[in-house]
């Protein structure tokens, strides 16, 4: 059997990483990208490339020739009310969760195209979409449009690639330090789940490792809540 090749960007911490690890551990070919390196210096046997995936392009030199996963991590949190936020941080928060994962897709077609596993690519939303929560608007907005891509592809690319989304909740990641900071936080936010409990990103990555597998070749299209049943269930 070929080793299966799996391409990441925003893998230097948090869920990212934790999709890395698990795809090295088990025997997949990991190419990721990411502004910095991070904890990726841990593990050398993932192929990284420097870069701002909102301003530079993936070089087809820099990706292997088969492609059987795509996986765009990058995401933002700005909380604020909506009188305080600037259009340019629509357009910044955009960028970031909808430009950045088209230009990766679009980098890594023919690569898809040429996998016999029937590829898959995965995406990253947000529980706030489907929740409507105060301050959110500018990250809701854009994680939004990322659930909106994931439909249009997944019906653009059937039968041959499959294309799903993962909306967390708050997950115990670098990028939601500041919402985490003291034990104190911690248990507020658990305390706002059904499960009583925040995310954990090796929970998030598992599913990602499903969505992405064979073992799901039957969903497409879908935009999965692992967020403690926030989205689903009032208790």
């Amino acid at each position: 059997m070929m080793q299966r090749q799996l391409v990441i960007a925003g893998a230097s911490s948090g869920i990212g990483l934790e999709i890395a690890r698990k795809a090295a551990q088990n025997g997949q070919s990991v190419t990721a990208f990411s502004r910095n390196r991070g904890m990726l210096a841990e593990e050398p046997s993932v192929s990284w490339h420097q870069k701002n995936l909102t301003e530079e392009t993936i070089q087809r030199e820099e990706l292997p020739e088969i492609i059987d996963s795509v996986v765009y991590c990058p995401g933002s949190i700005v909380l604020k009310p909506f009188r305080s936020l600037s259009t340019a941080q629509f357009s910044e928060d955009y960028a970031i969760n909808v430009i950045g994962a088209v230009n990766v897709i679009k980098s890594c077609m023919d690569g898809l195209k040429k996998s016999s596993s029937q590829p898959s690519i995965l995406l990253f939303s947000t529980v706030a979409v489907s929740q409507g929560m105060p301050y959110h608007a500018s990250i809701a907005a854009a994680k939004g449009a990322v659930e909106g891509l994931v439909k249009s592809l997944a019906a653009e690319f059937a039968p041959l690639i499959r294309v799903n989304c993962i909306a967390p909740s708050l997950t115990d990641t670098p990028l939601a330090g500041r919402l985490l900071s003291g034990d104190d936080k911690k248990e507020a936010a658990a305390q706002r789940h059904p499960l009583k409990k925040i995310g954990n990103p090796s929970e998030i990555a598992a599913l990602a490792h499903f969505l992405l597998s064979e073992d799901a070749s039957w969903i497409t299209g879908q935009v999965i809540h692992a967020d403690g049943g926030m989205s689903s269930i009032r208790i």
